[in-house]
């Protein structure tokens, strides 16, 4: 068992751990680093609305790839998710503990002030 929750949050901020591009039964998505992105990103999507946020909701997003060979296709499948609003980001080149995963995205968000729970 890994250590780890999907998210924690603490007000109206959700810190989501790194998502990679998994599916349901945590196996990588075939189809390069695109495919990974964007099933990376629907990972988030889904932490994100268990705690009642979208990816426009999202402030910070950081971005761990492991070949920066990869990051035109990357950036190309993450502009889809998030179209013009697009989330401050860091991205870093850098092994990954999965074999096989070729990107991992965290991010932290902002609950919408209609959603705040007291």
């Amino acid at each position: 068992m890994v250590p780890l929750v999907p998210a924690t949050r603490i007000g109206n901020l959700i810190f989501c751990s790194g998502a990679l591009g998994v599916d349901a039964s945590f196996k990588l998505v075939e189809g390069g680093v695109g495919a990974q992105t964007r099933q990376a990103i629907a990972n988030l999507q889904s932490v994100l609305a268990a705690a009642g946020a979208t990816l426009a909701d999202v402030a910070k997003t950081t971005v761990w790839l492991t070949d920066l060979a990869n990051f035109a296709e990357f950036n190309a499948a993450y502009a889809e998710a998030f179209g013009d609003a697009f989330p401050a980001r860091s991205t870093v080149t850098s092994a990954l503990a999965i074999p096989g995963a070729l990107v991992e995205i965290e991010a932290v968000a902002a609950i919408p002030e209609t959603d705040k729970k007291s």
